[in-house]
């Protein structure tokens, strides 16, 4: 199968409200029909199949991105972003888990589009972990009815999202700010006070030979780091991965209940494999 999923897909129809039409068009799958495409992608890369699969979802992507449209951007671009995650959907579809497509993609889908708000929303991040895009999603939601929150309101969303109180009027002040604009726009007079950052702030540090030379240090870095973690046996590269790079790390008492070892003896092999990917790092360099 294809390592990356790229779909025949011609959707070029002129206007959004084409676009829109030809996707209420497009018959649905049945269930029958959506399993034996899948099955025909999944066991030998079919990307008419795939091509089929998406085709035959699109209405329910358009469903979704509605409900982003108070966001201010674009809706088109939110229907996009939305089907390139029922694309990542497909690819990752297994049909024998019992499930309707749909179901499994709605995920993938959302999350491509929390993943596009969020970007867009300014020029500044709102919200860079997890958490924080719960919250701003969740208070942009409430703060559409009551405007400014009271204090109880806050102590509530607080609470039902388990965050700190602190970290909801954080969020807030971010929503109520706005990006200030970079240059002088056309319509200023002279005689206004404001003074656009374009006027005295400097980048420094741009030199364009010192950015490619960050840029290539930073990927012999990463390479390098890549080919130590390979030369790693099994279990000490599952222990440095469970403890460091999993999204939910593992503890000590955990990996040991998982190798039948004790905790210590964990702790000394997680150790020892440091020791040698730093030992790896510094030849490399």
């Amino acid at each position: 199968m294809s390592s990356a999923l790229v779909l025949p897909v011609n959707l070029s129809v002129g206007t959004f409200d084409a676009y829109l039409g030809l996707v209420k068009q497009m018959p649905k799958l049945s269930v029958e029909q959506e399993h034996e495409l899948a099955v025909k992608f999944r066991d030998s890369g079919d990307l008419e199949a795939a091509r089929q699969l998406v085709m035959g979802n699109l209405r329910f992507v358009v469903h979704v991105a509605k409900g982003y449209s108070g966001y201010g951007l674009p809706m088109p671009d939110i229907i996009q972003e939305g089907n390139v995650g029922l694309m990542k959907a497909v690819k990752r579809f297994d049909p024998d888990i019992g499930v309707r497509l749909i179901t499994f993609a709605v995920h993938w889908i959302k999350a491509e589009i929390h993943e596009y708000v969020i970007k867009n929303w300014g020029i500044v991040k709102v919200a860079t972990t997890k958490s924080q895009r719960k919250l701003f999603f969740n208070l942009r939601k409430s703060k559409e009815n009551v405007g400014w929150l009271s204090n109880d309101e806050a102590t509530a969303i607080a609470s039902g999202l388990n965050v700190e109180l602190g970290s909801v009027y954080e969020m807030e002040k971010r929503l109520g700010n706005r990006d200030m604009s970079f240059d002088l726009c056309g319509d200023e007079s002279e005689h206004d006070h404001y003074v656009a950052p374009a006027s005295y702030l400097q980048q420094h540090g741009a030199d364009p030979a010192v950015m490619l030379e960050n840029a290539d240090w930073e990927g012999r870095e990463q390479q390098a780091l890549a080919e130590a973690m390979a030369a790693l046996d099994e279990r000490s590269k599952d222990i440095l991965e469970s403890r460091w790079l999993a999204e939910k790390k593992s503890t000590l008492h955990e990996l040991a209940e998982r190798y039948q070892v004790s905790a210590e003896r964990i702790r000394q092999l997680e150790q020892n494999a440091m020791k040698r990917l730093r030992a790896s790092l510094v030849l490399a360099a």
